[in-house]
């Protein structure tokens, strides 16, 4: 797929292209490896201008021989490069050879050859797995300003698929990246390895429900939807589909089609970052503070997806590429799922005085992507309904982290999950970004509380309530939490445009479940990931403020990003604001999520309120299945 639009991602070809001008610059050295290279996506400003802007490549060479990093802009057409920029005193995040070179390194060193012998070990069998770990940032001044990492120990047993089940627990490295050398190795323990199987594949399953009859979703005219290189269009929606490395999954330009109003809604939205923070003390597990996002990358660990398997019914995948270390182009084969689902009921009434009812079934589209990080997996969804709704759904699985406990003994912070083996309890907070432009780019928030009125004259029954408004004026005053009791809900709000009855046109940030973060506020993690402190913060609009915790939070001692910019206080009332939403999942462990956990949900809606002038989903039309019909017996008969 080639580049038609300047926000289409960077094509392989323009990787290829950007890949050899690097290497002809006269500042590359061979060993310099390929961090990042992602598309210079043009502000909204640039877009509306006359001609298209350039098209340019945001680069990150990780550079070995120097210890450091540099940072540049090249131009895939002309070969044009802006000067290189040392990324002294901060650490990109990991790459592809990084997550191997984690294990060949500490099975080099001898002091682990040693440490696994005392466990009955041999570090030259593949039955050890080093998983590679981002290290976070705990003071320690062996580590300073190396690029670093942790190791994990696993046994792989050859008759058990699935090394968490054998934890080497009380044993890890630190690595030196650079340098490729062992800092240390911490042998805190000599502890036994669980050893019951935790396999969970198809070929070790002894029986399988058999009154499952086969479910198919059949669309037989074909989708409702249309694709044109990465633009979609369906049901008076229409975006732009983008991808990268360090994000995945991108919307571009969403807009609904009001009779022929195109009126936009989100310049763009991201899953920013992701934070796993854990909540066990043991030794192990307490350095256990993932940025899936920024340490790792969610597009880089993009799945290619299964037809009929991760995706089902009539299905339009894209494609998506990104390059590796070594300056090859990976590319991934089915990253992208597009299809429609039924949804049920999408609105519904019987006259009960003339018998007649009008029903309408809901339809929607989506679209998402799968990564893997390690043990594992987030699926995102984002939704667009017939309503005017935008949705996100994140659906974690994949298999939890463990440890060994003894005998009798129940963890302090997690779940026992069989004979010496449990998991530790922790929570996911998923930082999305929303770039707004609610009827144009001047935009404000405003937060509604619900009030029980006071039992009195003006409310004799004890029953009434209303709502109390406050629209933000500075960034500061909108750090802002979930509040149940006063059912809180926050508006996005055109400042430019109004509705029949006066009101701004707006979308309603509508909350799902969340949580707070339990680490403690002088936590490393607090410092780190201070954006999981607030559900809710607003910002105006930067070209640099992408990332929540900061551009680099690998390895960064914290006080970066949301936090940090919001002290300004800057005004984000009637301009060009995004908005930040932190959804945290907490997973305290159960027996059910072992040995591969079913998929625990978290998500969140923007739905239109006072958008419309009414109900937009009058001209769906009925429903005429036929293919529906009645079983009396449950088996079809």
């Amino acid at each position: 797929m080639t580049a038609t639009h300047p926000l289409d991602p960077l094509s392989p070809a323009e990787m290829e292209a950007v890949v050899a001008h690097v290497r002809a610059h006269p500042e590359f050295r061979a060993g310099m490896r390929f961090g990042q290279v992602a598309l210079v996506e043009p502000d909204k400003r640039a877009l509306l201008a006359d001609a298209p802007p350039p098209r340019l490549a945001d680069v990150i060479l990780l550079d070995g021989e120097r210890e450091t990093a540099h940072r540049f802009r090249v131009d895939p057409a002309s070969g044009a490069c802006t000067p290189w920029e040392r990324l002294d005193g901060v650490q990109p995040r990991m790459v592809d050879d990084e997550y191997v070179e984690v294990e060949e390194i500490s099975k080099q060193d001898p002091r682990v050859h040693e440490a696994l012998r005392r466990r009955g070990l041999d570090v030259d069998r593949d039955e050890v797995q080093i998983d590679p770990w981002s290290a976070g940032n705990f003071g320690a001044p062996e580590e300073g300003e190396r690029r670093i990492a942790r190791g994990l120990f696993f046994v792989r047993d050859h008759e058990d698929d699935n090394p968490y089940a054998h934890p080497i627990d009380g044993l890890s490295t630190v690595v030196d990246l650079h340098r490729r050398e062992v800092v240390k190795v911490e042998d805190h323990a000599v502890l036994p390895i669980p050893r019951e199987p935790g396999n969970y594949h198809a070929a070790v399953q002894e029986t399988w429900r058999e009154d499952l009859r086969p479910l198919e979703i059949v669309q037989p005219e074909g989708p409702s939807f249309r694709v044109d290189g990465w633009r979609v269009s369906w049901q008076n929606w229409s975006f732009r589909v983008g991808f990268n490395q360090r994000e995945g999954l991108v919307l571009h330009d969403v807009a609904y089609d009001d009779h022929g109003d195109v009126r936009p809604i989100l310049h763009r939205a991201s899953v920013a970052e992701l934070t796993v923070p854990y909540g066990d003390a043991a030794f192990i597990q307490r350095r256990k503070n993932a940025f899936d996002v920024g340490e790792y990358g969610l597009g880089a660990l993009a799945n290619s997806l299964e037809l009929g398997c991760d995706c089902l019914g009539e299905i339009h995948y894209f494609d998506a590429a990104y390059v590796d270390p070594h300056g090859g182009i990976r590319r991934l084969r089915n990253a992208i799922c597009l299809h429609e689902e039924d949804d049920g009921i999408l609105w519904k009434h019987y006259d009960m005085r003339t018998g007649r009812t009008e029903m309408r079934r809901s339809r929607r589209l989506v679209i998402s992507f799968i990564a893997t990080v390690g043990n594992y997996e987030y699926a995102f969804y984002w939704s667009l309904y017939q309503d005017g709704t935008i949705e996100l759904e994140v659906k974690a699985t994949g298999i939890v982290q463990t440890g060994y406990v003894a005998e009798g003994e129940q963890p302090a912070h997690g779940a026992r999950l069989g004979p010496n083996l449990y998991a530790p309890h922790h929570q996911h907070f998923f930082c999305v970004r929303l770039d707004p432009t609610i009827d144009g780019d001047r935009n404000q928030v405003t937060e509604v509380d619900t009030v029980a009125d006071p039992t009195g004259p003006s409310n004799p029954y004890g029953n009434a309530f209303f709502t109390r408004r406050t629209t933000f004026e500075t960034e500061d005053q909108a750090r802002r939490d979930i509040d149940l009791d006063r059912a809180r809900y926050w508006l996005i709000e055109s400042t430019q445009r109004t509705n029949a009855h006066g009101s701004p046109t707006a979308y309603k940030l509508a909350p799902g479940d969340n949580c707070r973060p339990f680490a403690q506020p002088d936590s490393a993690i607090a410092q780190r990931a201070g954006y999981m402190w607030h559900h809710v913060w607003v910002t105006p609009w930067a070209e640099d403020e992408r990332h929540p915790a900061g551009e680099f939070p690998n390895q960064h001692p914290g006080g970066d990003g949301l936090p940090a910019w919001t002290e300004a206080g800057r005004g984000v009332r009637d301009t060009d604001i995004v908005v930040w939403y932190v959804m945290g999942q907490h997973h305290i462990v159960r027996p059910e999520d072992w040995p591969v956990m079913p998929v625990a949900r978290c998500k969140f809606q923007l739905r239109p309120s006072g958008f419309f002038d009414r109900n937009p989903a009058l001209d769906v039309p009925p429903s005429d299945s036929k293919l529906s019909h009645c079983c009396s017996n449950g088996h079809g008969g």
